[in-house]
């Protein structure tokens, strides 16, 4: 089974937010996840995030593959 960490969109029409969560690669992007270890907030002027550092890094060293704005997102939380 692979293993990704990517957002999972929530909110209204024009208005998103996510959350980020640690799911199977072959399950939809709102469908069924493992584990939710954070939020992101692309509304907010600077944009707003808030992860769980001890889950992210338990999640990384067992092989999960972040996608790319979630890698952005781990790099400016200093997790990456």
């Amino acid at each position: 089974m692979a293993v990704k960490i990517r957002l999972k969109r929530m909110g209204q029409k024009k208005a998103p937010f996510y959350r980020i969560v640690v799911s199977d690669s072959r399950s939809p992007r709102n469908g069924r996840f493992i584990e939710e270890i954070g939020t992101y907030d692309p509304t907010q002027n600077p944009s707003a995030f808030n992860v769980n550092e001890e889950a992210a890094k338990k999640w990384l060293s067992t092989g999960a593959q972040p996608t790319d704005t979630v890698s952005k997102i781990f790099k400016h939380a200093g997790i990456l």
